[in-house]
C-alpha cells in the first residue's frame, strides 16, 4: 500500500471583487458569497470542513469582509486581510503559509475530501505548481446541461476546478502569471501566444494540448508547471450563478440522503 502524501497548508479565496452585487450573494439576501447557505451550512463552512477531512491542518481565509472574517476565525481558520485581486491575494497567503499550498475558492460548494486528496496524490514529485481541470466529457458525464466555459486544446475542453497546488517556494515565480492566464481564461490563444510563435502556430494548427501549454509557461518562467486531470467532473463546478446554487443543493441534498441511508 502507497503512503499518503504529506498534505499541504490551504488557503480559501474569499476577497470581494469591485464592482456589482455578486448575484448568488443577491439573490440570497446576504452581504457576501460565502455566507450563502446550503443544507443549514454555509458556503465557507463546507469548504474548510472538506479540507479538514482531507487531512490539512492550517486553512487560511483570504478576505476583506467583516462577516466573512468573523465566520473564519469560528471556523478555526486564520484570517488573511485579501489583495485587490486572486493572484496577489496568494501571493500574501504563499507568504505567511508557505508552500505546500493548496489554494481553493469559498464558493467551491462540492468541495470533496477524497478529491483534495487525490489531487495532492496525482501531482507529479517535481512540480512547483500544479493545476486541477476537469475534461468536458467528465463533467458532461457527472452533470449533464451543466453549462461552463472551456479551454478548448488538442488534448481535449477543459474547465478548471478552483484547485491549485504550490508545491514549492519556487512556484511564487507563477503568481504574476496565473494573473495573466486568468485574464486570458477565455481566449487560449493568448495563452498560446505568450509561448512564442512556434506554440501559437501549432495551436492554430490544433496540434497545441493545454499540457503543453501549461508546461511551457512554467518552463519560460523556469519553475515546473503541470496539469492534473481531475478524477471527477463534478470537481470543476462552484456556484457563481444563480443557477449553480440550485444544482448544487440538489446535489448536496441527494448526497445527505444517499449516506444517511447507507448501511
Amino acid at each position: 500500500m502507497m503512503p499518503s502524501p504529506q498534505m499541504p497548508s490551504a488557503l480559501i479565496l474569499a476577497g470581494s471583487r469591485p464592482g456589482p452585487p455578486d448575484p448568488v450573494a443577491a439573490s440570497e439576501g446576504v452581504w457576501h458569497k460565502a455566507l450563502v447557505t446550503i443544507e443549514g451550512q454555509t458556503m465557507l463552512a463546507r469548504v474548510a470542513a472538506a479540507l479538514r477531512e482531507a487531512g490539512i491542518e492550517r486553512i487560511a481565509v483570504s478576505a476583506s469582509d467583516p462577516q466573512v472574517m468573523d465566520l473564519a476565525r469560528e471556523l478555526g481558520c486564520e484570517v488573511l486581510l485579501s489583495a485587490s485581486g486572486p493572484s496577489a491575494s496568494v501571493a500574501i497567503g504563499l507568504e505567511k503559509l508557505g508552500a505546500p499550498l493548496l489554494v481553493t475558492t469559498a464558493d467551491h460548494a462540492l468541495l470533496r475530501p477524497e478529491w483534495v486528496r487525490d489531487f495532492v496524490a496525482d501531482t507529479p514529485p517535481d512540480a512547483d505548481v500544479a493545476v486541477l481541470l476537469a475534461r468536458r466529457e467528465a463533467i458532461e458525464a457527472a452533470m449533464p446541461g451543466s453549462r461552463r466555459t472551456y479551454l478548448r486544446f488538442a488534448d481535449g475542453q477543459w474547465s478548471g476546478c478552483n484547485l491549485f497546488l504550490l508545491a514549492s517556494e519556487r512556484a511564487g515565480a507563477a503568481i504574476e502569471t496565473w494573473k495573466m492566464v486568468e485574464a486570458d481564461r477565455k481566449r487560449p490563444w493568448r495563452i498560446a501566444a505568450r509561448l512564442g510563435l512556434g506554440m501559437l502556430a501549432s495551436y492554430a494548427l490544433g496540434r497545441l494540448t493545454l499540457a503543453q501549454a501549461i508546461t511551457g509557461l512554467g518552463r519560460r518562467i523556469g519553475i515546473s508547471a503541470h496539469l492534473v486531470a481531475a478524477r471527477d467532473g463534478l470537481a470543476a463546478v462552484d456556484v457563481d450563478k444563480p443557477q449553480d446554487l440550485t444544482d448544487a443543493r440538489a446535489i448536496i441534498a441527494a448526497r445527505e440522503v444517499a449516506a444517511f441511508s447507507a448501511p
